[in-house]
């Protein structure tokens, strides 16, 4: 049974992730927009689990179909949505590189860009950052073996930063 670890931010977290898309990158370019570094260890400051979250963003999914078979012959599985539509999930793939959760997005997909409007509040307010790293910690105390338990005593925290991002003006 794997045990749920938070740890402090590690400066090592951005450049392990550009590792990760220099390999991956020549593979995708003529299919993906982009590969974007997303989740708590892309945001300087942040305590998180030690794993890369990234996506694999396209135009849409009528991309879809060829990236996934690309990946494949990569030597990945598409594991579905996994109940979050609009998001792939993709495991496998060549080791060598810290562990990281792979995600395959269209750039309009809901769950993608709620991502990146959490991750780049974050990385503006120190506070909130902070505040979210604590309850990450106790989470992670609290339910150290129930991955959906951690996420979920997550889910109002999120919600409400969201919900500040959308009622923010922009400058």
């Amino acid at each position: 049974m794997r045990t749920i670890a938070v740890e402090p931010y590690d400066p090592e977290w951005p450049a392990a992730f550009e590792r990760i898309k220099d390999w991956l990158w020549p593979q995708v370019s003529d299919l993906a927009l982009d590969i974007v570094h997303v989740g708590s260890t892309s945001v300087p400051g942040l305590a998180a689990k030690p794993i890369i979250d990234f996506a694999i963003v396209m135009e849409s999914y009528d991309i879809f179909p060829a990236l996934k078979a690309r990946l494949e012959s990569l030597g990945y599985r598409h594991e579905g949505d996994r109940g979050i539509p609009t998001r792939e999930v993709f495991k496998g793939g060549p080791s060598g590189f810290m562990e990281y959760h792979m995600y395959v997005c269209p750039q309009d997909g809901p769950e993608y860009c709620r991502g990146l409007l959490f991750r780049d509040w974050l990385r503006e307010h120190d506070g909130d950052r902070d505040a979210y790293a604590d309850l990450k910690r106790k989470n992670a105390e609290r339910y150290p073996h129930d991955i959906d338990a951690y996420i979920e005593g997550k889910s109002d925290f999120v919600e409400g930063i969201l919900k500040k991002c959308t009622s923010t003006p922009s400058v």
